[in-house]
């Protein structure tokens, strides 16, 4: 029986790749001291696919150990900031235990390469954040946003749990009824503005001044030789406890009926029926599978 289980689980689970690194997907400049990190895929609209996010932890580590780097802006090329986690591009075949202790190991390592991160960081938003680009942001020292910016945290839609520290860090920054506003059934997507407003941003600039005025801030940073500090009166080592507990919660959600569902009816949506009847398949046969857990 344990045997035929195992069969239906490698059949239909799904687990992360080991990520590639696509030099193309990032652009790395440095300018007084400040290392500019400027995604660059916008045919997938700047989506956190294994390469980028590869990608990001590289570069990020080498700029935490090079002397010449004080300071780091985060910023992106194209229509978008980020679409978020393509989880399309970071997922294939795997028993359902591997699949829940890689979610695991995967995203606790996400957000914990911005909280450890030991420099300033500055994040300069150019266009529409959606999902985990938006709550990594708000473990940086600062988010400056372009007024065509936008903010969008669809979790319930999806059927998971806050993630990135925002379940705790989202109160702090906004307050509880603004950031239930984002995290729950309302999902509000605010602008630069309303999002400046409600505490979740630093600062809104035109379209044209964005990269330039995210310099000047940074530049400014590294003559008063700032340190590395968390926003909301946080700590390093409280965002990486509350990443932990979020990183398993996740996990768990991932291989629930709400989420299967939820990424079904995306899928069907999008018309991409070939992964929409994966899902489908992984509700219908979730009742054999779960015994696996």
């Amino acid at each position: 029986m344990e045997k035929g289980l195992r069969g239906v689980a490698e059949r239909f689970f799904l687990s992360y790749r080991a990520p590639m690194t696509t030099p193309d997907l990032l652009l790395v400049t440095t300018q007084n001291h400040v290392t500019t990190l400027t995604m660059n895929d916008d045919r997938r609209l700047n989506g956190w696919t294994d390469g980028m996010m590869k990608s990001l932890q590289v570069a990020m580590e080498k700029a935490a150990h090079d002397d010449g780097t004080k300071a780091l802006i985060l910023t992106a090329k194209g229509r978008y900031y980020s679409a978020g986690v393509n989880l399309g591009g970071t997922l294939k075949l795997a028993h359902p235990r591997v699949l829940q202790a890689q979610i695991i190991k995967h995203n606790q390592a996400l957000f914990d390469l911005f909280i450890d991160f030991p420099k300033p960081i500055l994040i300069a938003v150019n266009g529409p954040a959606i999902g985990a680009p938006v709550t990594s942001a708000t473990l940086c020292d600062g988010i400056i946003a372009a007024e065509s910016a936008t903010f969008l945290t669809p979790f319930h839609r999806l059927g998971v749990p806050p993630e990135g520290c925002s379940s705790v860090h989202f109160e702090r920054l906004m307050g509880a009824s603004t950031a239930q506003r984002m995290l729950g059934a309302e999902e509000w997507k605010p602008s630069a503005k309303e999002a400046l407003e409600a505490g979740l941003i630093t600062k809104v600039v035109p379209d044209a001044d964005l990269l330039s005025e995210a310099q000047s801030l940074a530049e400014a940073w590294v003559l008063e030789g700032r340190q590395r500090s968390y926003r909301a009166g946080a700590t390093k080592a409280e965002l990486n406890r509350v990443n932990a507990v979020e990183s398993i919660a996740l996990a768990t959600a991932f291989l629930s009926p709400p989420f299967l569902r939820g990424q079904l009816k995306f899928l069907a949506k999008k018309k991409k029926h070939g992964p929409a009847l994966v899902f489908l398949s992984l509700l219908a046969t979730r009742p054999v599978w779960s015994r696996l857990l």
